[in-house]
C-alpha cells in the first residue's frame, strides 16, 4: 500500500449486515486503533493469520499482477514526486522494502544509475525477479524479522507495507538502523479507516452492495493483523523514532479506470475467503463485479499517507 471501506442489505435474498456478523455502521469502532490498514499492502510481513489462514493477498495468486499494476498507476506519480523531493540521484544506495511488482525499483534503478544501488526485498520476489540486474539486487528478507540487508543507505522506501507486517516497531527500527546519517526515510501506507467506502457516492444498490463487500474486505483485513487507521500515525511515528523534518501529505483518488482494475482484481483474488467466511454470497460477488465492468460505478481507494524524515 494501496488500499479499504450500513443499512440493511437491500438485495434480493440476501442477508442484512447484522445477519453476517458485521455492523452496519462499520467497523471503525473496534478495528481502528486495534489491528493494522488495509489488503492494498504489497511485501513483507505477510504471516499466517489466525487460525493458521494465509496472508490475504498472496504475490503468487493469479490476480496480484492486475493489482500491481493498478497500484503503480494510481501511487507512483505521488511516490515518484516524493523520490524527487528528496533528491534521489546518481550513486544513492536505496532499499525497496516488500518491493512488489517492478515499477518503483525500475524508477530507482534509472535514477541512481550505474554508480548507485537498489536493494528490493520481499519475503515473495516472484514478481519482482525480473528486476535483479545491476544496479538492482532482489534478497528474500523480512523487514519484521530480520536485520536489514545492509547498512549507509541514502534512501528507504516502503508502500503499502508496514501494515501487513506483525511487528511494526521492529520493522521501523530496522529501516531506520539502516540508514547512514542524513539519510531518508519515506513510508507510505494506507488508512481506510479515514475513508472507509468503496462507494462515497452511495446513491443505489449497486453502490450499497459495493460498500457492503468492501466492509467484509476489511473484516478479512483486520482479522489477519490489519491496522486500519496506521497511514495517520506514521508522522508521529517518525518523529518519536527520532527522525528530523518530519513531513506528511496524502494522496486520495476518487475515481478512475485504475480503482475498477484494482477492486475487480481484489475482489476476484478474496472470493472464496468472503464467502467462506459468510460475508457475501457467491451470488452477490457475481452482481457487484458485473457492477463494476459496467463501467458506471465511482470507485476509490484509502487515502494514501506518505511520511518522511531524516536520519540525524
Amino acid at each position: 500500500m494501496t488500499h479499504s471501506d450500513g443499512h440493511p442489505d437491500g438485495h434480493s435474498g440476501a442477508d442484512t449486515d447484522q445477519d453476517r456478523g458485521w455492523d452496519k455502521d462499520g467497523d471503525e469502532g473496534r478495528d481502528a486503533g486495534q489491528h493494522e490498514s488495509r489488503g492494498e499492502g504489497r511485501g513483507e510481513g505477510r504471516r499466517e493469520g489466525p487460525g493458521g489462514s494465509r496472508y490475504l493477498l498472496e504475490n503468487r495468486q493469479t490476480e496480484a499482477g492486475e493489482r500491481f499494476d493498478a497500484f503503480a498507476t494510481l501511487f507512483d506519480p505521488t511516490t515518484f514526486r516524493h523520490f524527487e523531493g528528496l533528491g534521489v540521484g546518481p550513486g544513492w544506495r536505496c532499499w525497496e522494502v516488500g518491493a512488489g511488482g517492478t515499477s518503483v525499483v525500475s524508477w530507482l534503478a534509472e535514477r541512481v544509475g550505474p554508480t548507485g544501488t537498489v536493494v528490493a526485498t520481499d519475503i515473495d520476489t516472484s514478481l519482482v525477479a525480473g528486476a535483479a540486474r545491476p544496479p538492482v539486487e532482489v534478497r528474500v528478507h523480512d523487514v519484521g524479522a530480520e536485520e536489514p540487508p545492509g547498512e549507509g543507505f541514502d534512501l528507504v522506501h516502503a508502500r503499502l507495507v508496514l501494515v501487513h507486517v506483525p511487528d511494526r516497531e521492529r520493522a521501523l527500527r530496522s529501516m531506520i538502523k539502516a540508514l547512514r546519517p542524513g539519510g531518508r526515510l519515506l513510508l507510505e501506507d494506507a488508512d481506510p479507516a479515514l475513508q472507509p467506502l468503496l462507494c462515497p457516492d452511495e446513491h443505489g444498490p449497486a453502490e450499497e452492495l459495493a460498500n457492503r463487500l468492501r466492509r467484509g474486505f476489511r473484516r478479512l483485513l483486520a482479522d489477519r493483523g490489519a491496522d486500519l487507521s496506521y497511514g495517520r500515525r506514521l508522522p508521529r511515528l517518525l518523529r518519536e523514532a527520532g527522525l528530523r523534518q518530519v513531513e506528511a501529505d496524502a494522496y486520495f483518488p476518487v475515481t478512475s479506470p485504475a480503482c475498477t482494475a484494482l477492486e475487480s482484481a481484489t475482489v476476484r483474488q478474496i472470493r472464496a475467503r468472503l464467502v467462506t467466511a459468510g460475508l457475501a454470497t457467491d451470488e452477490e460477488i457475481d452482481q457487484h463485479l458485473a457492477n463494476v465492468a459496467s463501467g458506471t460505478m465511482d470507485l476509490t481507494t484509502a487515502p494514501m499517507i506518505s511520511a518522511w524524515g531524516t536520519k540525524p
